[in-house]
């Protein structure tokens, strides 16, 4: 098992070594594919390796496998098959046009290669010291890519993402060390002590004050990275400015990554300190962060920003789901995160064919685009439909299993007031969406001139929708088991 773990985690470097090399954007680009399509491939086969056994830990505690771990492996792993494919099409075309330099598409796939890389390695983690460090490396290598054109507008958004990201990790590293000093009067090695296994099966013991502390910055410093409210004003312009494909990356990776050390923590908290305090804490940060992404949607603008508001709200929806706890708030959450990773990385993959195409990142200025690009018009409409939670998609799915969840634990005020942002939510998304993809326009430029970036830009889309569309009228056994053991080892 300690070897898929390895090939999960460097595969997607090949697109690194490929750079190194020398290879142009197609080379980079199809090396960076061979290596993601890999590391996917040993998650599933880690998933089916790692069926009957509850965990696996190795090399001092550091390494740590469990069904949690292994679910987030397989959602990361899915959005950079996906953003690999954006990118080698993206890439190739930017180049083309001279708008990126070699330079700087060598320098795409170098940082896009270590940044999915390091996410997946953090989820691994067994040690929250190890965690901590994985997720700051992403932190620093997702950066570079926001900042990739090196114009104005991408700059700052890079520089205000360094600051605020930075700021919240810190905090991040402040909630494991209370969580260290929590566990003081255990009779661990310094080590075990920052080892979630140890903490996890010694919580009672833990000193409640601290754990208390230790768990709320862990939700201020780690939400940070989610988009958690009011921590979340780094990611629109970040979203906006960076390039499609590393968007997706952004949306689909790197909010779950940091919910996943969310979870971890909040899973340490219930077992020392019962379920009232931590759900409470995620209840008020995800209501807030949900209310922010859902009146900030309804402003029409960059339709990349629209989309980075959505990821707000999904975190929120995902933040209260954990809040309403019990099986069904878990399943739902852990549900939601899946779905949410492949609706928002067609939807911000599917952008990039109007980027290229209209030159333009303002939803006022695309219009009539189901008839002018009748394959991202198309994914457009439908995508921007599920991740607004419309059936027959996944996202439905998810979204009603947590409500369920909110009317079986919680107050039923709170359930209502779900279910009015959502609504708000979803007509604010598909009414910006609807407008780009009707009406008369101007006539755009064909994103994709030769023929293999047609079929590698259309391969991620139509993929990632069938599979939104299959995950809303049945969920495979195999996934359902891994859900239904990654629920059982945080509960």
């Amino acid at each position: 098992m300690i070897a898929l773990v390895a090939l999960v985690v460097l595969l997607p470097l090949t697109g690194a070594l490929a750079v190194a090399v020398r290879c142009r954007a197609r080379g980079a680009g199809s090396a960076l594919i061979a290596g993601a399509i890999g590391s996917f491939a040993a998650s599933i086969a880690l998933a089916a390796a790692a069926t009957g056994h509850p965990h696996l830990q190795g090399i001092g505690g550091f390494l740590y496998v469990d069904p949690l771990a292994v679910f987030f492996a397989i959602t990361v792993c899915l959005v950079v098959v996906l953003a690999a494919f954006g990118s080698a099409a993206y890439l190739r075309v930017e180049e083309d046009r001279g708008e990126l330099s070699s330079f700087q598409v060598r320098l795409y796939f170098v940082f896009f290669s270590v940044f999915a890389s390091g996410m997946l390695g953090s989820l691994f983690a067994g040690n929250l010291g190890l965690l901590w460090v994985l997720i700051e490396a992403s932190t620093l290598a997702s950066a570079a890519l926001v900042g990739l054109e090196a114009k104005a507008r991408s700059l700052e958004a890079a520089w205000k993402y360094v600051i605020i990201s930075s700021l919240g990790v810190t905090i991040a590293l402040l909630a494991t060390l209370w969580l260290f000093y929590a566990g003081s009067a255990l009779h661990l090695t310094s080590n075990e002590r920052l080892t979630w296994s140890y903490l996890f099966a010694h919580a009672h013991a833990l000193q409640p004050g601290s754990l208390r502390l230790a768990f709320l910055l862990a939700v201020v410093g780690y939400g940070t990275k989610v988009g958690l409210a009011p921590m979340h004003t780094w990611l629109p312009d970040a979203h906006s400015e960076a390039p499609s494909p590393a968007s997706a990356m952004l949306s689909a990776a790197l909010l779950n990554t940091g919910m996943y050390a969310v979870i971890r923590f909040q899973a340490i908290a219930k077992a020392g300190l019962g379920n009232a305090y931590p759900d409470h804490v995620l209840l008020v940060f995800g209501f807030l962060t949900l209310f922010v992404g859902v009146i900030f949607m309804v402003r029409r603008g960059n339709f990349k920003r629209l989309f980075a508001y959505s990821s707000i709200e999904h975190m929120g929806i995902v933040a209260i789901a954990l809040g309403f706890g019990g099986i069904l708030g878990l399943y739902g959450a852990l549900l939601q995160v899946l779905n949410h990773a492949i609706g928002k990385a067609v939807l911000f993959l599917s952008t990039g064919d109007f980027v290229l195409g209209y030159r333009t990142r303002e939803s006022s200025e695309v219009r009539g685009a189901l008839g002018a690009l009748p394959l991202a018009g198309g994914v457009l409409v439908l995508a921007s439909l599920a991740v607004a939670g419309c059936p027959p998609f996944g996202i439905f799915l998810s979204e009603l299993t947590i409500v369920r969840a909110g009317f079986a634990r919680s107050a039923p005020v709170l359930t209502g007031l779900l279910l009015l942002l959502l609504v708000v939510g979803f007509i604010a998304l598909v009414g910006t969406t609807l407008a780009m993809a009707t009406g008369d326009g101007p006539e755009p430029l064909h994103p994709y001139p030769r023929r293999s970036g047609r079929l590698l830009a259309a391969l991620p889309l139509v993929s990632g929708l069938g599979i939104l569309a299959l995950l809303g009228v049945w969920i495979p056994g195999g996934l359902n088991e891994i859900i239904v053991h990654a629920v059982r080892a945080i509960s």
